[in-house]
């Protein structure tokens, strides 16, 4: 076991999003805002029994969180290619942590897992660095039981917000924080839209962060016979059945 001393100098080495307490004392210097966010999700503070995933878990806070909750089981899922994975596995080690953690993009979660489907699912800051939002909503709702919840934190357009119509802005550039990996932002109502596309019977923002550009959002997975039914309709109306057409 490390000392106090030997587990700082660990922690130098290492350039981390999250702060996560590691020992009375000792907290990992990030610089996200994941304990203001944690403080809005409405995350439930008993998670006995449930499965977890975490999509885009980076250094695992909300990971490590779900466990110390007392989730059954907690996969962390990444790409890691950034920074790397050694903030999450260090902080793994020193808290003894069971979460497992998957190196997978959101676009290959179902078959990496190989259909498992979780009664949690985050997806917190993903969606806008996605070049195909829809595929990824498409692709959380995969692993999200029915009845199962997602909670979703994502950037929004403010500017398309005024009329009620389902919109998204699309940066080709660094306009957004001049980070070139931010494609997309939906507003509130193009994000609830996609969700329930995706196989989401209820979808509602919880609420909207730093002036409304930002939001954290619910959804809960739909049943399986309802989500044929809904494809089966949606396949209806836009193959235009009985119009001459087909």
């Amino acid at each position: 076991m490390r000392t106090d001393d030997e587990l700082r100098r660990e922690i130098g080495k290492i350039t981390w999003f999250h702060s996560i307490d590691l020992r009375p004392g000792i907290t990992t210097p990030g610089h996200a805002n994941e304990r203001f966010t944690l403080s809005l999700l409405n995350l439930p503070a008993d998670l006995t029994g449930k499965t977890v995933l975490d999509i885009g878990c980076w250094d695992g806070f909300y990971s490590f969180e779900c466990e110390r909750r007392g989730a059954k089981r907690v996969v962390a899922a990444d790409v890691w290619e950034s920074a790397g994975r050694a903030g999450f596995d260090l902080a793994r080690e020193e808290l003894g942590s069971a979460v497992e953690p998957v190196q997978a993009s959101v676009y290959d979660l179902p078959g990496v897992l190989g259909g498992e489907r979780f009664d949690l699912v985050l997806f917190l800051g993903v969606l806008y660095h996605l070049r195909h939002p829809l595929l990824g909503i498409e692709k959380v709702a995969a692993c999200t039981k029915p009845g199962g919840l997602c909670f979703v934190d994502t950037l929004v357009d403010v500017g398309a917000l005024t009329d009620g119509r389902p919109m998204m802005a699309f940066y080709p550039g660094d306009e957004v924080n001049h980070d070139p990996t931010t494609w997309w932002a939906p507003n509130i109502f193009a994000l609830q839209a996609m969700l329930k596309a995706s196989g989401f019977a209820n979808a509602y923002s919880v609420v909207q962060l730093f002036a409304g550009d930002r939001t954290i959002a619910h959804a809960v997975k739909a049943t399986d016979e309802q989500c044929a039914q809904m494809a089966a309709e949606d396949d209806d109306s836009r193959h235009l059945r009985g119009t001459g057409w087909l």
